[in-house]
Parts: C-alpha cells; structure tokens; sequence
C-alpha cells in the first residue's frame, strides 16, 4: 500500500460528516439561493442565479469522485446525492416555468418521469432487482444542466443565437432522452422480474 493510499480515511457507511456529504449539503442549499435571485428578475439576480446553478451542477461528479476515491461512500450520501441534483433541477425549472422561460409541457414530463423512474426504483429493490444505470438517463441529467443556465441567463449568446432557443432546444432533446432512457428503465425491470420470479419457481 503507497503511502497516499494509507493517508486515505476509510469511512464507515453510517457517518455523516464526510467531504462528500458537505459537498451534497451545498448543492441542497443552493436550491433556495437559485429560486431567490431568479425571483428578484432582475438582470443581476439571473447572472447570480446562474453562476449558483452552474457550480452546484459541476459539484454533482465532485461528491461522487471523492467518495469513490477516498473510500467515503455513506448510507446518507446514496440517498441524498441523487435527490440534490433532482431538487435543484425541478426547484429551478419551476421557476423558469413561473417566469414563462420553459414550457410547462417540459416541466411536467420531466417532473412526472422522475417520479415514476424514483418509484420504480424503489419497487425494483423491494422485489430484489437491480436496475443499472443506463448512458440515456446520465445524458440527460448532462444535457439538462448545460440547458438551464442557457434559459436563466436570458440574453443572445455567442452574439447571435438567442440563449432561450438554446436552452429549448437542449431541454428537448433532454426530455427525448428521458423517455427513452425511462423506457430501458421499464424493461429493464420487467426482465429482470421475469427472472428473479423464474428462480423463485426452479427452487426446490
């Protein structure tokens, strides 16, 4: 073992004062801040917003890179890492839905495909399945958190292209991936169902 690696703390699953967990702490209390400034419309409050939104978004790999590599995986951090960067999307999605930035057809299909992906879940390890990660779902968690700062800052970008089609158009393309990769998800599901309630009935 090199001497870096023995310098690593080794953390037991139930603590909770952990680099990481502080990391996830401040992603969480960057909801209030973005849903405040983007409240005061203000030209000033949507930079503020931004530069807030776009930091805690870039914060999501951090916590997770840390934990993996110091070995400070927590029972708290599996819960609350996923469900900060769900508070923060459709905390600031509302709001931009409030201030007539986004539609509220993309706001609805993205808030009720996280509930029903959250639920299936939830189910899938209530019977014992494992559902894994697909490429679709962390796309779409990417091209989200490059879309909301686009329709936050509501100004042209690149001197040309309004930042509002920018955003739309990525949010989209977002919602796209959703489906499908919700979709994968549902099958996914059922299969490994299917095979679980297979084994089940084989055993003697």
């Amino acid at each position: 073992m090199s001497k870096q690696e023995s310098n690593r703390p080794v953390t037991d699953a139930l603590t909770f004062d952990t680099p990481p967990n502080r990391i996830t702490i401040l992603r969480m209390l960057a909801v209030p801040a973005v849903v405040y400034f983007l409240n005061l419309r203000t030209s000033d409050g949507d930079v503020i917003a931004c530069v807030i939104f776009s930091l805690a978004a870039m914060t999501d790999w951090l916590d997770g890179y840390l934990a993996r590599a110091y070995k400070a995986v927590t029972i708290f951090g599996k819960l609350m890492d996923p469900l900060a960067d769900k508070f923060l999307v459709v905390s600031t999605l509302i709001m931009l839905q409030h201030l007539t930035r986004i539609h509220p057809f993309l706001v609805m299909v993205l808030i009720c495909r996280e509930m029903g992906i959250t639920s299936l879940r939830a189910l899938a390890s209530a019977e014992g399945v494992i559902i894994a990660a697909g490429s679709g779902g962390k796309w779409k968690a990417a091209l989200q958190m490059v879309a909301i700062p686009f329709l936050i800052i509501y100004v042209p970008a690149f001197g040309v292209i309004p930042s509002a089609l920018i955003g739309t158009v990525l949010m989209y393309l977002s919602v796209a991936l959703s489906l499908t990769s919700a979709s994968a998800y549902i099958l996914d599901f059922f299969r490994g169902l299917k095979e679980k309630l297979k084994g089940r009935q084989q055993k003697p």
